[in-house]
């Protein structure tokens, strides 16, 4: 099975109050978007990733030696239409890993988890998910994420972005880090069919897990610790990094 990356990478990042464009935000003296580089290229898993960049249009990967096809959003409109725009740079492969350049920390043994249970299971999606202990302490910068639904049967039913979340979907301790391995053919034929009828008006990738749900499709999930899901979006949680990235290594 052929996997291509897909690396989302547009974002301005202006709550980090910095020049900067998001992505090149030092942890441990390097660039966020490098640690994730070196995890893709380590998993042994496709060639060149594509990186969707804003209109600034910053080959991000070149600035620490990396490699990288690129495809550039031109309006921000959400994960989901960043995905879509970069369908012709894709091209011909078998399963789509989508990735966030503002998580460092996700490692080439997570990678390779992802992509085997979904090669294995033959799934339509195939998703990263952390389950956090509380939303207290440096767990409080996950408040805000998406939750994971599950039926009775414990199979996934779809995901609640918070800001459409009710107070009992709130209290979900699974998280979705939005960490996805798609296969393409389906991915292509139903991104096209994302609303943006949601309280940011934006094409939410995430809803494509409901759509699979609603097709009877086949999806599942793999667990991965809270300490690799973090995204760095403000200076606090620059902060919580550095205290990681000290934990992992140093």
């Amino acid at each position: 099975m052929t996997f291509t990356f897909v690396i989302l990478a547009a974002g301005k990042g202006k709550r980090m109050r910095s020049d900067l464009p998001k992505t090149l935000t030092l942890v441990g003296g390097r660039p966020i978007l490098q640690y994730l580089y070196e995890s893709v290229i380590g998993s042994g898993l496709g060639e060149e990733p594509v990186v969707v960049i804003g209109p600034e249009r910053i080959k991000l990967c070149e600035t620490f030696g990396g490699s990288c096809r690129y495809v550039v959003q031109e309006q921000q409109l959400g994960t989901g239409h960043a995905v879509m725009v970069s369908q012709e740079q894709v091209g011909k492969t078998d399963a789509v890993v989508v990735l966030y350049g503002d998580h460092p920390f996700i490692s080439t043994a997570s990678i390779q988890a992802l992509a085997k249970k979904h090669e294995e299971r033959e799934n339509v999606i195939t998703m990263m998910t952390t389950t956090v202990p509380s939303f207290e302490g440096w767990y409080q910068t996950f408040w805000h994420w998406g939750r994971i639904l599950r039926g009775d049967n414990g199979h996934i039913s779809g995901i609640r972005e918070f800001k459409d979340a009710i107070d009992e979907e709130r209290a979900v301790r699974e998280i979705n880090p939005a960490l996805f391995c798609f296969e393409a053919s389906w991915l292509w034929k139903n991104i096209s069919r994302l609303k943006d009828d949601n309280a940011q008006k934006e094409y939410y990738l995430t809803d494509l897990v409901q759509m699979a749900v609603e097709q009877g499709e086949k999806l599942s999930s793999i667990d991965i610790a809270p300490e690799e899901v973090i995204g760095i979006n403000t200076p606090e949680d620059k902060e919580i990094a550095e205290k990681l990235f000290e934990k992992r290594y140093v």
